[in-house]
């Protein structure tokens, strides 16, 4: 089969595509033939060598999100099929054609989701729902969404929307329309971004921060209890202001519950797609921090 791999850490060019092995899958597992394959800046951080807890042996492959079809089964396995389409989490082997995953992490892709929005929504699904329920934002809350255009950002304003909650989203004045349509108010990103809140008339109550450093101090400048105040990124400056660093972990009930939203359309998430022989330019897309939606590998048979 062919996977993405490095040798050694650095910049994206070491990335590249080769012939691998077919993994065979063990007791309890299933092979899935990927069809579509996220792409994050986790796998950016791995790569760049910035990951020390990740066990890396080189040939390195990598990537954590995939959507595809069910093609094996190992035994004991009974409640999925061969054919089944499905997505979820992996570990540093998903941008590849064909990878193992324990049949109990599966969850199944609905008919009219398709593959590259199903791989898309994988691990920010579960980052932004998670974190919602840690900070417990519901009916009646006004959060501010630092980063509210990148891939967590995107999930987290439209699943706050649905319970309830009025949402401020920060991001590039180019992204505001965006930031919208996802039925948030956009505000700018940096020194302004004070003003523009209370410009809004609104006074938040909870944030949840995807952009790190001066967000977090800016949250509390705005007056919400650092107890409701989150960041995925910045755990340095959590440590500074006393709020939270939340890390919801891989959760497939919960990663169910929004794709059956985005099934629904009740969730969105546009989309940038590379084939897998450009995997050097789809990291070059997240790391630019600039990417057009959420950045995924077309794996084609």
């Amino acid at each position: 089969m062919r996977a993405a791999v490095f040798d050694r850490f650095g910049p994206p060019d070491v990335l590249h595509v080769v012939h691998i092995p077919d993994p065979q899958p063990g007791p309890g597992e299933v092979r899935v033939r990927v069809l579509a394959a996220g792409v994050q800046p986790f796998d950016v951080g791995v790569r760049q060598g910035n990951m020390p807890w990740a066990k890396v042996e080189f040939p390195q492959t990598i990537g954590q999100e995939y959507a595809g079809v069910v093609d094996a089964l190992g035994e004991g396995v009974r409640d999925l099929a061969v054919g089944d389409p499905v997505l979820g989490s992996t570990m540093l082997n998903g941008n590849a054609e064909l990878l193992c995953v324990a049949a109990a992490n599966v969850v199944r892709k609905p008919h009219n989701l398709d593959f590259p929005t199903a791989a898309a929504l994988v691990a920010a699904s579960q980052t932004a729902s998670g974190a919602l329920l840690e900070l417990g934002v519901g009916e009646g809350d006004v959060l501010l969404v630092h980063a509210a255009a990148g891939s967590v950002g995107t999930v987290a304003t439209q699943l706050a929307r649905l319970a309830g909650a009025t949402v401020i989203g920060s991001a590039s004045f180019d992204n505001h329309s965006r930031v919208r349509r996802q039925g948030a108010l956009p505000v700018p990103y940096g020194e302004e971004l004070i003003a523009a809140v209370r410009d809004t008339g609104l006074q938040p109550t909870a944030a949840l921060d995807g952009a790190g450093a001066e967000a977090i101090a800016q949250s509390v400048a705005l007056g919400i209890s650092p107890d409701r105040i989150g960041t995925i990124v910045d755990d340095k400056a959590a440590a500074e202001h006393g709020v939270r660093v939340v890390r919801a972990g891989r959760d497939p009930e919960r990663l169910a519950r929004v794709i059956a939203l985005a099934a629904e359309g009740k969730v969105l998430m546009p989309v940038q797609a590379f084939p897998l022989s450009e995997v050097v330019e789809a990291h070059r897309a997240v790391e630019s921090r600039h990417s057009h939606g959420k950045v995924v590998l077309i794996i084609e048979p």
